[in-house]
């Protein structure tokens, strides 16, 4: 079992930034590739970004690429996104998941998922 928890999510103004974290405890955090998704209210979950275990490859979705960038510390078992140039459109629900298959998470699949946070962006 692997356990994610996320956090730093809140309010920000559109071109703001803010910087997620997910803490993951339970089984060893360093061979999982690590993902984040959102989901916009009465909308389907998006993939917005991956990354290896080894920290070496990321994927990003198409719509937050150059803004957003995903990043992990496994000495801290915590993966990162951060979030900047944020619209509006972007207030969503944010997840945190973990896979041992990257392909799975880019493929919008992952074995364990966090609760989320809240990011809202005001105009």
């Amino acid at each position: 079992q692997v356990q994610l928890v996320e956090s730093g999510g809140g309010l920000a103004q559109a071109g703001g930034s803010l910087r997620l974290s997910c803490a993951a405890s339970g089984r060893t955090f360093r061979y999982f590739a690590m993902g984040w998704f959102r989901q916009p209210p009465g909308e389907e979950r998006e993939f917005a970004a991956a990354i290896h275990w080894s920290g070496g490859m990321t994927y990003y979705g198409d719509s937050v690429k150059g803004r957003f960038t995903v990043s992990r510390d496994n000495a801290k078992n915590t993966v990162y996104l951060q979030m900047n140039s944020l619209e509006p459109e972007e207030t969503a629900v944010y997840y945190c998941a973990a896979d041992s298959n990257i392909r799975a998470i880019v493929g919008g699949k992952a074995d364990y998922w966090g609760q989320g946070t809240q990011v809202t962006v005001s105009s």
